[in-house]
């Protein structure tokens, strides 16, 4: 109740004391500056059933104050001007001022490089990761990387795939014939200067981009075609002819079409878009492409097939002799055909052969016979890799009609090779051999020939071996030891080539696999799975130096004392 009747005397009090001027303010504006005057710090709150007096500034005045003094000083600012306007005397109006000239917009820091600048920095990502999409994207930054991309030098390797690959024949081939109208305008504009072409799940539309290729891109050197049908010999034909450059031919997995008609097989993979795994290459188009271009060869891939033997034919009656690469490898399905390839012949066809391939092949070579000349040998051979996941017949006789003439062999991969023994490894005259793979996969004990004499192969070669492969290889604990000891007993630090060691499923010991890490500091890879000898926890692979060294500290502390190791070892020595 006090509240309320503190109000009512206030509102008396308002009506009994009259204030001068009263009539221009109101009760509220009295008790505003009864209570909470100016200057004093305090301000006056007015809520539902009391006044309040806070300190701090008072609040703003209300809206229609401000308004009303608002009005009258723009009153008196248009009085004051229309006055002056009629004490000054009429004349002529002054003239417009001229417009400024309007400012262009800054283009930002992308016009400001030099266009020679832009072409290097595109040239170092395109390297990196190819013009695609990168180039794409770029041209519509502004019209300055428009023209930097569209600069045909950046333009010299290029891999195109329709997006839809492995989806129905229709839908396809309307995505291969959207492709093809976009590279009719960007073949003349762009690809002027295309040097490497690969073209991967094209079904119907390889002939018509190979057609564009022909008549724009004259500087070609390297073409892959990766599972693309309907290629016919017209095609490859038109190709060597309008491109002389082109030395490099890469049709692994493609089917071409040699214009016969095609069986139920062929035509149900058209109509659902599988791929058939029985068709490979068609002999026909890469004979006719290899007379037409064969002089000026360098680098081959093809894909082994029943129709390999004419290829290979026409490469043994020195269609290619400038050959430096010839690879051979088996396709998704394995092809248990055998392959008979004669070595001698294919010395004397191919003499200037560096790299030498016959991948997952069951390679069947032609016998020497008694009367037979041994060949000319590769004298520039540099790489033979002859891996295989099936056990094939590759033995030390067939390795040395190949590799007699070769003394500058580098890379050796033998993997699934087992008639090979050190051996007839060690009467090999290559002396710096830098790679050596010898690993035995997916083959059980008993095919092992070899039980020891790898001592013979890092005796031989242990100042430049950097890659030693050994995994599934039979050798006794003993014989693993001497030979791994190798790279520790050469003065001068030449043991340090060694930077790759493949144990997986030796009989390697902890000591001699401590002994290796410790001598060898430029260790960065080093597998001991399914090593029965190690301790369990350090059958893994490693890679790089930290891990490595790791393992070596594991090694350490798992080993037992020097005397107790020596007491242990006693009974084993002879």
């Amino acid at each position: 109740m006090a509240p309320v009747v503190a109000r009512r005397r206030a509102r008396q009090r308002v009506r009994i004391l009259p204030l001068a001027g009263a009539r221009s303010r109101s009760a509220e504006d009295w008790w505003w500056d009864r209570l909470a005057p100016s200057g004093s710090g305090y301000h006056l709150l007015q809520s539902d059933s009391m006044l309040l007096v806070l300190p701090g500034p008072g609040p703003a005045r209300p809206r229609a104050q401000r308004r009303a003094s608002r009005r009258a000083q723009l009153l008196r600012l248009r009085g004051a001007r229309a006055a002056e306007a009629k004490a000054k005397p009429r004349t002529a109006p002054a003239p417009a001022p001229a417009p400024a000239p309007q400012q262009e917009p800054d283009p930002g820091w992308g016009d400001r490089i030099p266009l020679e600048i832009l072409l290097q920095i595109f040239g170092l990502l395109v390297a990196a990761d190819g013009p695609i999409p990168f180039l794409g994207r770029a041209a519509r930054v502004c019209r300055r990387w428009h023209e930097a991309a569209s600069q045909p030098a950046l333009w010299h390797t290029l891999t195109l795939s329709p997006p839809l690959a492995g989806r129905p024949a229709k839908s396809g081939t309307k995505t291969e014939k959207k492709l093809l109208a976009s590279l009719e305008w960007l073949m003349p504009s762009r690809f002027s200067q295309l040097q490497r072409l690969t073209l991967i799940h094209w079904k119907s539309q390889v002939h018509p981009v190979l057609k564009l290729v022909s008549e724009s891109c004259p500087r070609l050197t390297f073409l892959k075609l990766s599972d693309c049908h309907g290629v016919t010999p017209d095609t490859l034909i038109m190709l060597a002819k309008a491109c002389p450059q082109l030395h490099s031919l890469d049709i692994q997995h493609s089917m071409v079409s040699p214009g016969v008609p095609r069986g139920p097989k062929e035509a149900w993979a058209e109509l659902t878009g599988a791929s058939v795994l029985g068709l490979q290459v068609e002999s026909t188009a890469v004979v006719s492409f290899l007379e037409e271009a064969g002089p000026r060869m360098r680098k081959l891939w093809l894909t082994y097939s029943s129709q390999t033997t004419a290829v290979l034919g026409a490469l043994l009656g020195s269609c290619c002799p400038q050959l430096q690469l010839l690879e051979v490898s088996t396709g998704l399905n394995h092809n248990s055909t055998p392959l008979q390839l004669p070595v001698e012949a294919l010395q004397k066809g191919c003499p200037q052969l560096q790299v030498l391939r016959l991948l997952n092949l069951t390679w069947l070579p032609k016998p020497s016979g008694r009367a037979m000349t041994p060949g000319p040998g590769f004298p520039r051979l540099e790489e033979l890799c002859l891996a295989s996941s099936t056990c094939n017949f590759v033995s030390n006789e067939v390795l040395d009609r190949l590799l007699h003439g070769s003394p500058h062999l580098r890379l050796l991969d033998l993997r699934g090779c087992a008639r090979i023994t050190p051996a007839g490894l060690h009467d090999l005259p290559c002396q710096e051999l830098e790679q050596l793979h010898l690993g035995l996969y997916g083959m059980s004990d008993r095919l092992t020939l070899a039980k020891e004499g790898s001592l013979l192969l890092t005796q031989k070669w242990c100042h430049t071996l950097q890659e030693l492969d050994l995994s599934g290889q039979g050798f006794s604990e003993k014989d693993l030891e001497q030979a791994l000891a190798a790279f520790s007993g050469t003065p001068g630090g030449s043991h340090l080539a060694l930077c790759s060691l493949n144990l997986r499923g030796t009989r390697v010991t902890p000591g001699t696999v401590s002994s290796v890490i410790s001598n060898c500091p430029g260790l960065l890879y080093l597998n001991l799975e399914s090593c029965r000898c190690l301790p369990r926890g350090l059958k893994r692979a490693y890679r790089g130096p930290e891990e490595v060294q790791r393992c070596l500290q594991q090694l350490l502390t798992s080993l037992p004392p020097a005397s107790q190791l020596g007491s242990s070892s006693q009974p084993a020595l002879p």
